[in-house]
């Protein structure tokens, strides 16, 4: 079926099971990604992996975007990407939700706009990956078991993987202790 000129079996179902939310699909080499709004992007994937016209079985990667500086004007700063796998139909959709940031990104500071509904409760392997964009880019997981930092030590005083981070940190280097080894 084709839908908006570009060809994927998932998304007539998708379009007919939410008319009324906009959305928004692209392809680039054979790869659809879906667009979503941040409020109904957790009922969509759970529609996704359980209705049987889609049957999206595996969340096979989950990862974190920030399009700061980027050339061409995106619907949000920070950007969610989550990659499915349907076995049964032999299909991969990417589905990607867009955030904007409320306040000054460049500190720690817990910013009300830069959350999302857990996806662990759908596919339990979402856990890792979730932590990582949460330790990485700062977006929070509503509903996550365990939302703390899975890379950086407990007490990191930023997201490292934010663009306006600075190369040579926030001093964190110049109060490591540096180990020797033992001759």
């Amino acid at each position: 079926m084709t839908v908006a000129g570009i060809e994927h079996p998932s998304l007539s179902a998708i379009k007919r099971a939410f008319p009324g939310i906009r959305m928004q699909a692209t392809q680039f080499r054979g790869q659809t990604t879906l667009v979503v709004p941040p409020s109904k992007c957790h009922e969509i994937l759970r529609f996704l992996r359980d209705d049987p016209e889609c049957d999206y079985n595996m969340l096979f990667d989950l990862g974190g975007i920030d399009y700061l500086g980027y050339p061409s004007p995106q619907a949000g700063r920070f950007a969610v990407v989550y990659h499915l796998l349907s076995y049964r139909f032999n299909l991969r959709l990417r589905v990607k939700v867009y955030l904007d940031p409320s306040i000054d990104t460049a500190g720690i500071e817990e910013d009300p706009a830069l959350y999302l509904d857990s996806v662990t409760g759908l596919w339990p392997a979402a856990e890792w990956a979730e932590r990582e964009v949460f330790d990485m880019f700062g977006i929070r997981f509503r509903g996550h078991p365990d939302l703390r930092r899975i890379l950086m030590w407990k007490d990191y005083p930023a997201h490292p993987l934010r663009k306006d981070y600075p190369l040579r940190g926030h001093g964190e280097r110049e109060h490591y202790q540096q180990l020797t080894q033992a001759k």
